[in-house]
């Protein structure tokens, strides 16, 4: 499903479907709510820390069967009883309101990301990335998105010549390492419409014939292993899919490759690089902002 028809106008209208979930259930509960929601975003409960919000936008009445059956098999899955909350959104003035809380930004000291809908922008120096404004996710304005960002930075240097983006969303952590490194990048992610978003941006961005975005299920996607080693690899997941995927990025990893993982918060950290030390990985780099954490992995070869 396209964004454009989300914000179409509707006599059904829209609603917001959210349900607050512990830390571990987030890629369960965010699977069940994107089997009808096409945006779905994950945010953190200042309130309680354990828990994270899941919340997706869909037209009111909308396969509302599918909904419940994978509600009750995520709650079966994780042994919860989890209720969702509803409330309606209005359809008219939704695209407006997505525009004015996604402002040109400059991130880092290379790049500069901005929305289709900004018409009369200043010529700049900076790596440009152009996103529709109507996309939920994947804007840049995330700290786990801007540290991927200021650590792509830091190893610039290093000019690595196989790029993966792994769980790429909208596709901006694969424009970027293009557009600033001139190397081909593959992009894999295991939700079809990030996949469609991601070709449509890169199409918006004139990149497509540079980037390969396709659907895959992570490590076990062909497409990774046809090109593996890699010399640099984004992770921005989450802790715990991060953690159990250490043992495969370390196998599809190039000697001396860089690996920027993100989407875990700073007292995540511990676990995290404890996984990838086990599989040989050295810290290079560390990003907090806003009690988010970013970190530039090294790989060594075991003694």
């Amino acid at each position: 499903m396209k964004t454009k028809k989300l914000y179409k106008k509707h006599t059904t209208g829209l609603e917001t479907l959210s349900v607050e979930v512990p830390e571990k259930n987030i890629e369960l509960f965010e699977q069940a709510l994107a089997t009808v929601c096409p945006t779905v975003g994950i945010f953190e409960n200042e309130i309680t820390p354990e828990f994270w919000r899941v919340e997706g936008i869909k037209n009111i009445g909308q396969n509302e069967e599918t909904l419940q059956s994978t509600l009750t098999l995520a709650n079966t899955l994780s042994g919860l009883n989890l209720s969702l909350q509803r409330h309606v959104t209005e359809a008219d003035g939704w695209l407006a309101r997505t525009c004015e809380a996604f402002p040109e930004q400059e991130i880092g000291n290379r790049f500069l990301i901005r929305g289709t809908h900004i018409k009369d922008s200043k010529p700049t120096y900076k790596i440009v990335i152009t996103l529709d404004a109507g996309v939920a996710f994947g804007s840049g304005d995330h700290e786990s998105t801007q540290g991927c960002l200021n650590a792509l930075e830091k190893i610039a240097y290093v000019k690595p010549k196989k790029i993966l983006d792994l769980g790429c969303g909208s596709g901006i952590l694969a424009m970027a390492a293009f557009k600033l490194l001139k190397r081909k990048v593959l992009a894999i992610d295991n939700d079809t419409w990030s996949v469609k978003t991601a070709q449509n941006n890169l199409k918006r961005n004139a990149l497509h014939p540079f980037i390969t975005c396709k659907c895959g299920n992570g490590w076990l996607s062909p497409y990774i292993r046809q090109q593996a080693p890699f010399d640099l690899v984004f992770a921005n997941i989450l802790a715990l899919p991060l953690c159990k995927m250490a043992k495969d990025l370390a196998k599809h990893m190039a000697p001396k490759g860089n690996v920027i993982l993100s989407g875990l918060l700073a007292s995540q950290i511990p676990m995290v690089l404890k996984a990838h030390q086990r599989q040989g990985f050295i810290l290079k780099h560390k990003i907090i902002l806003n009690n988010w954490a970013t970190l530039v992995l090294t790989k060594a070869k075991l003694k």
